[in-house]
């Protein structure tokens, strides 16, 4: 079991295989005691489940997919329960959750939200339509669960919504681009109250200030330029509000060798 406090990273990984060794480096420099992959992209007899056991990491959750998508939780702690849902009927490999053995309790869901193509129109574009769609469904599924004030859950994941202001390079220039439009920050805030979550990387860095954990690959100098979005989150449900004790974006880590556009996102939690 780990000391107090726990410590959760989320990292879109874009190809586990392809990035095993900025995993690794990962494990080895921040130690967290789970860690949760999007985009592994490759279905679970291919993910490197011996390069994570050498790690110290016995526990892993995959749910896989050839290719696309994929999503997988490594953990030292063992699990009393292993999900996986299914949304929109579509098919994808995009959430995981695990049932940490620890007093208390403490549930982990692990997300893939669709990034929803280039046009904001889902009536010409299939994509923005079904990420429009599974927020409307994983906001659905929150409302039924068991009452807030009892529910230890921390949500994580790459959403691919960057919900404020600030979580973009440029308000005015990107509310017609997918990621921050208004209609996709309308649906996260739906899902954001269908179980009070609690926005935990901005509970360190106020909503005024910039905060990024992506940045695009189409930029020659991507740390120049520093046209980022927060398109990663980990969220707490209400019963879990005072548990963050610290969070940071590891940046440095997107000028990494072979790196990433995302970067992990890493939160210390007291329960």
């Amino acid at each position: 079991m780990p000391k107090q406090p726990l410590k959760i990273a989320t990292w879109n990984i874009n190809s586990v295989r392809l990035r095993i060794e900025l995993v690794k480096r990962l494990l080895s420099n921040e130690s967290p005691d789970v860690l949760c992959l999007q985009e592994i992209k490759c279905v679970n007899d291919a993910f490197p489940l011996k390069d994570f056991h050498k790690a110290g990491y016995e526990h892993v959750a995959i749910n896989g997919q050839k290719g696309y998508h994929g999503v997988a939780i490594a953990s030292r702690i063992p699990f009393k329960r292993v999900d996986m849902r299914g949304f929109c009927e579509k098919g994808d490999a995009r959430h995981v959750s695990v049932d940490l053995d620890l007093a208390g309790g403490l549930t982990v869901h692990n997300y893939y939200v669709p990034a929803g193509g280039d046009e904001p129109d889902p009536v010409v574009n299939e994509k923005f339509a079904h990420k429009l769609a599974f927020l409307r469904e994983m906001t659905n599924w929150y409302k039924t669960h068991k009452k807030k004030s009892d529910a230890r859950m921390v949500l994580v994941g790459d959403l691919n919504v960057a919900p404020l202001e600030h979580d973009v390079w440029s308000h005015k220039q990107l509310l017609k681009i997918v990621s921050h439009t208004p209609i996709e920050v309308e649906l996260m805030n739906e899902l954001i109250a269908s179980h009070g979550w609690v926005d935990v990387m901005r509970r360190f860095v106020p909503p005024e200030e910039k905060l990024y954990s992506w940045w695009s690959y189409r930029a020659k100098d991507w740390e120049a330029a520093d046209r980022g979005r927060r398109l990663d989150h980990i969220w707490v449900t209400p019963a879990l509000a005072e548990a963050p004790q610290a969070m940071k974006v590891l940046k440095e880590a997107r000028g990494w060798e072979r790196a990433s556009d995302h970067v992990p996102v890493i939160a210390s939690l007291t329960l």
